[in-house]
């Protein structure tokens, strides 16, 4: 047989093992990460062979589903709350969590209109009729929201006001259809939208600390796959992608 031939057959041989090697690889994650994930997933299969499949959801709703039986390799949630509970009942493969991100919250308002706040206590004030929020009980932005509002004692007064949707996404949506005067959301997701504006951003020393998450399901049925998977997006390469997005290094312990 000729070199050349040989090379030839011998590669393709080698693309074939590479294939039938190649997983797929179901990822639940938080709505806020859909972009960035998006874009990150066709460089990911050019460099392991793997698909991705998402799930994008708030965290709260993600937990859950996990919970209930729901397939998945990795979980890649907006806040360590809902990691620690899937840790607590055991459904996490030991030694795979990590934080990989960090971010912070806005105000936005509708872009074509004028703002009526410069100030979270501007929320309190007759311009402001409808507050979105995402629900505190399942949406990580809701709950440092409020968390965020509590420490600035105007939960109490906001609640008339607080429109609970269930994920970031509806939250901005809201406030582009001028169904909300106001929302509050991450950075990433504010800078997403050219229909809204950041009316005032939460400073990181006065903000509640926002660490988003990852891990490899227990249940995986490719947990080394999963585990490569994982390790990806700590790195430097996937690092600048999110960063591009708005995103923030992981936190300091």
């Amino acid at each position: 047989m000729k070199p050349l031939r040989l090379l030839v057959l011998l590669i393709v041989a080698a693309k074939l093992v590479a294939a039938a090697l190649a997983v797929e690889l179901t990822v639940f994650a938080a709505a806020s990460l859909s972009d960035a994930l998006k874009e990150l997933a066709p460089r990911y299969t050019a460099v392991s062979g793997d698909t991705l499949r998402f799930n994008f959801a708030a965290s709260g709703t993600l937990t859950r589903q996990i919970r209930e039986g729901a397939p998945a390799d990795i979980i890649f949630s907006a806040d360590e709350l809902r990691v620690d509970q899937l840790e607590k009942a055991g459904l996490l493969r030991s030694g795979t969590r990590r934080t990989v991100l960090a971010n912070s919250l806005v105000l936005v308002v509708n872009a074509t209109e004028p703002s009526p706040i410069t100030t979270p206590q501007d929320l309190t004030g007759p311009n402001v009729h409808r507050l979105a929020i995402g629900d505190p009980a399942t949406v990580p932005a809701g709950s440092y929201a409020k968390a965020y509002f509590e420490k600035l004692s105007l939960w109490t007064q906001l609640q008339t006001k607080i429109v609970a949707l269930d994920n970031v996404r509806a939250v901005l949506a809201a406030v582009e259809a001028g169904n909300a005067d106001a929302g509050i959301v991450y950075k990433t997701d504010a800078l997403f939208s050219k229909k809204v504006k950041i009316a005032y951003e939460v400073p990181l020393a006065d903000g509640p600390k926002i660490a988003y998450p990852a891990a490899v399901i227990k249940d995986s049925k490719q947990p080394e796959a999963a585990r490569s998977l994982v390790a990806f997006f700590a790195s430097a390469g996937a690092q600048a992608v999110f960063a591009k997005y708005g995103f923030l290094p992981p936190p300091a312990k």
